[in-house]
């Protein structure tokens, strides 16, 4: 297989999205629009006129290209119709060799030899809510008996006020986060706000908002951005009782809920106790710099 790294600006972007949406994957992240909303810089793997496709989201530092992880980009790696290991290793083996220094995620589809790996998990959608929530854990379903007695209400929220409260809960915990990183996921917000694909939703008591996450749509996915539970929320659970809602909103519409993480043990374990099912993915970072640099980096 003939396979090109082209910059964004020379990508054929309706060849590309073809490409992705028909794959096994079509991960919203490695769209054209996403990409260029969200990354710095970002080339692509092409392969046989758009039969395979990879991004690669790039910065430059002293001259040298490297690549990095996307605010807000979970996973990438390589999509197609038909993706073997052969094609996986092709391309990486053409990252590698174009780029010295970086981090990059592939899809859970990808297989990546001696991988650090990070959790996703992932719940369908496609049961009647009755039917989903038989396999919630027994604890999840006695702080729903809980929360129910709270006099939550379950509605649409502004997207500046998940990402105001997102930055606020959680913006010190990842300083690689910038500024810059929410001002672009509020315009790609925006875009798909008007396309009907964004979905903010939020829990109150007595006008006091005690949860709130955002979520983007496609035609197969609905991925969790944005998660927050405010102090005041925590012990009424009322994060439990905003993802059981959303749940129910969009039981039956054949979508997979993706709660896009977590390394973290408490974080996953609440996913898992909705059901969830654990597509872990690879992660790699490498450094082939030269020596004087590579002790730099380090």
């Amino acid at each position: 297989m003939q396979l090109t790294i082209l910059p964004s600006y020379n990508i054929d972007k309706s060849k590309w999205d073809e490409c992705l949406y028909s794959s096994t994957m079509p991960f919203i992240y490695a769209s054209s629009a996403y990409l260029d909303n969200m990354a710095d810089n970002w080339s692509g793997i092409v392969g046989d006129d758009y039969a395979l496709i990879m991004p690669i989201p790039w910065r430059k530092k002293f001259g040298i290209n490297y690549t990095y992880s996307v605010a807000f980009v979970q996973q990438l790696g390589l999509f197609g119709k038909r993706v073997s290991d052969d094609n996986v290793k092709a391309c990486m083996k053409l990252m590698l060799n174009n780029f010295k220094y970086g981090d990059y995620s592939f899809n859970h589809l990808n297989e990546i030899n001696n991988a650090k790996t990070s959790n996703n998990y992932v719940l369908s959608l496609a049961s009647d809510y009755k039917a989903t929530s038989l396999f919630y854990s027994d604890k999840l379903k006695s702080d729903l008996k809980k929360a129910v007695h709270q006099a939550f209400e379950y509605s649409d929220a502004p997207t500046e006020d998940a990402i105001k409260y997102f930055n606020e809960l959680y913006g010190a915990r990842i300083p690689n986060v910038t500024p810059a990183d929410y001002s672009n996921l509020y315009t790609f917000c925006i875009l798909k706000q008007e396309e009907k694909n964004l979905i903010v939703r939020k829990v109150s008591q007595a006008k006091d908002i005690l949860a709130i996450n955002l979520l983007i749509k496609d035609a197969n996915r609905l991925y969790n951005l944005l998660s927050c539970t405010l102090p005041k929320g925590r012990n009424v659970f009322a994060g439990h009782f905003l993802y059981d809602s959303l749940i129910k909103e969009f039981s039956r519409t054949g979508l997979v809920f993706d709660f896009e993480g977590s390394d973290i043990p408490g974080v996953a374990h609440f996913y898992k106790s909705f059901g969830a099912i654990n597509q872990s993915y690879a992660k790699i970072h490498f450094n082939r710099l030269p020596y004087f640099l590579r002790l730099f980096k380090r």
